[in-house]
């Protein structure tokens, strides 16, 4: 076996570089995060999730990674549309998953088109996918789908549970666009 390694290998192997410490390092990482993690929230309650004015509209969050809770994975918000109100239009990396909570209405999808050359190349539908829900429903938004809400009761506020998945983010795919804002913000 020894002579089907190239020489020239085992030189460049062994040559000489600067010297790191990134193993130990993220070993003292990884246990700082235990001993954090420790001390993070099991349970958010009600009065802990904040308000947000957003650009996309009236938020609640009920998990954020800045909120210092054990999840590590999903960002996870209630949604408020006033009657007759639409949210902004936005698009992401990450797949999204909605329910609704209250009222009824409808999403516009743009889905998108892509195709890899040299960089990946991004199209989307000029004519958007209609998705009528009510009360009950959950709402699928595939990756990089430029979407938006609208509420279609002129009486009452639509609410709904947004999920999407924090984790593809440190993977070098934090791609979020705001398209539109909703109204008044």
């Amino acid at each position: 076996m020894s002579g089907i390694i190239d020489p020239r290998e085992r030189e460049r192997a062994h040559a000489s570089t600067e010297y790191v410490d990134f193993y130990a390092e993220a070993l003292k990482a990884s246990e700082q995060f235990r001993k954090d993690y420790d001390g993070r929230l099991n349970l958010v309650k009600a009065h802990q999730m904040p308000f947000e004015r957003s650009p996309d509209g009236l938020i609640k969050h009920i998990i954020n990674d800045k909120m210092d809770t054990k999840e590590c994975c999903l960002d996870i918000y209630m949604q408020f549309l006033p009657p007759g109100k639409a949210s902004g239009k936005h698009r992401h990396l990450t797949e999204e998953v909605i329910y609704v909570v209250e009222g009824k209405g409808y999403d516009l999808h743009w889905d998108v088109r892509f195709d890899v050359h040299d960089t990946m190349e991004f199209e989307w539908e000029t004519q958007p996918k209609r998705y009528d829900w009510e009360q009950g429903d959950f709402v699928y938004i595939p990756p990089y789908c430029g979407h938006k809400h609208f509420n279609a009761d002129p009486d009452k506020e639509a609410r709904f549970i947004v999920i999407n998945s924090r984790i593809i983010k440190p993977m070098g795919f934090d791609w979020f666009e705001q398209l539109e804002n909703a109204e008044g913000y």
